[in-house]
């Protein structure tokens, strides 16, 4: 007996179809060998106490790179299959090329050749002694290969594992059949020799890892780099683990020699910068790490029927929901003037410990009023106006004044939005 999988999405059908109903793409249902469960080999139902499991702490593999080590726990473990994923062209490779130095690795490229992968050593002044290449596709072939080659390696990047296929599916390279199946073989092979493998996935334009998240749900750590192309920051963050915290994340600054580990608070901050309207400065946690960011806007008469609203490394529809809050509790009718936000750097800002500042921000351009030097803004905005204190609130209160920060607003003296309006230097 025969079935049908969409190469596309997956879908499974008894029967050929044209169309596949689940995701619409034309002749997309390939048939595939039987696997009913009367062809595989009995097993035995085993039932272990946990209370007689002994476990150990598994050795890291520390890289050296501080701020990579925070975002995975101090160091890739034996056995764990890590993904990296981000845009094309973020850094995704280099970092890699930055971060695994140390270690005897094997490089598998299905996008670069062996001469593209030895000129980015050369141009990042890297050693390459430990690294071994390989543009092999087929994923059998690489398991095979390695088996005979274990001794040698301590790790496997395989750069992408969208370029990568098993002979075992006649699907295409890149379907979402071929990733389960390509994925699941090299978490088999790394959960039996104990090597890590790490993975790197592209981004499609919605912003998913290789078209459906099919991937998160099967690997143990998913890593994703984000920064704009035209900006030199990039942000590592994790967004699964299974060996440790999700709190973290590593800040990089992208040069040209490579990606250079950012630790200070105020990197995101001009030293040169001058109070302006439209100006703010705000105060986050980005995991457990305290980090400062300059939000600017402009509020403009605006001559379109529908005003614009271009928002820029901030969630849209936060804003939409604080333009509300201010046009009810501050009285500002902003529907005929166009709105433009952006957070400096190139960033996005994902806590809500942001919201106060974006408030300040907008009505100071509306009124064309700086703000008063040196002054800093930490809180969440309610649906009734008020300011809510956030989580690690005092720490950052306490950090900005070590740094300098003389004017400190938050939850703990603003209480409400319509207080924002005294704070204006005049």
């Amino acid at each position: 007996m025969s079935f049908y999988i969409c190469s596309h999405c997956g879908y499974g059908s008894a029967s050929w179809i044209g169309k596949c109903p689940d995701c619409g793409q034309w002749n997309s249902l390939k048939e595939q060998q039987d696997l009913s469960p009367e062809k595989h080999e009995s097993q035995t139902f085993q039932v272990t106490k946990l209370s007689q499991i002994k476990t150990q702490n598994k050795k890291k593999l520390s890289t050296g790179v501080f701020e990579f080590d925070r975002v995975i726990g101090g160091g890739f473990i034996p056995g764990s299959v890590t993904l990296i994923t981000g845009e094309p062209g973020i850094g995704k490779s280099t970092l890699l090329l930055q971060i695994l130095a140390l270690f005897n690795t094997l490089y598998v490229s299905g996008e670069e050749g062996a001469e593209q992968v030895k000129e980015r050593f050369d141009r990042l002044k890297i050693s390459d002694k430990n690294f071994s290449f390989s543009n092999t596709q087929q994923v059998e072939a690489i398991i095979k290969g390695f088996k005979h080659a274990a001794d040698q390696y301590q790790i496997i990047v395989i750069d992408s594992v969208q370029t990568i296929y098993s002979s075992k599916i006649e699907s295409a390279t890149g379907s979402v059949t071929q990733l389960k199946e390509v994925t699941a073989q090299l978490i088999s092979f790394a959960k039996k020799t104990k090597i890590p493998v790490v993975m790197i996935g592209h981004i499609t334009k919605e912003g998913e890892i290789a078209g459906p998240k099919t991937l998160e749900h099967m690997v143990d750590t998913v890593i994703s780099f984000e920064g704009e192309k035209v900006s030199q920051f990039r942000i590592l963050r994790t967004n699964k683990n299974r060996f440790g915290s999700t709190d973290e994340i590593g800040i990089f600054q992208m040069s040209e020699r490579g990606l250079v580990e950012i630790k200070s608070p105020l990197a995101f901050l001009d030293n040169n910068r001058v109070s302006a309207p439209g100006m703010v400065t705000v105060g986050v946690t980005e995991g457990k790490r305290i980090l400062f960011f300059e939000i600017q806007s402009l509020i403009s008469p605006t001559i379109l029927p529908v005003p614009r609203r271009v928002v820029k490394g901030i969630d849209y529809n936060k804003i939409l929901l604080l333009l509300a809050v201010i046009r009810k509790y501050y009285g500002f009718a902003l529907d005929r003037y166009d709105i433009y936000l952006n957070v400096v750097g190139g960033v996005l800002i994902k806590s809500t410990a942001a919201e106060l500042g974006i408030v300040a921000a907008i009505i100071s351009s509306f009124k064309n009023k700086p703000l008063k030097k040196n002054s800093v803004f930490v809180g969440e905005i309610g649906l009734l106006g008020e300011v809510r204190p956030i989580i690690f609130e005092e720490k950052i209160v306490k950090e900005a004044r070590r740094l300098g920060f003389k004017n400190i607003f938050s939850s703990q003296n603003i209480k409400t939005v319509k207080q924002i309006n005294p704070l204006f230097h005049y």
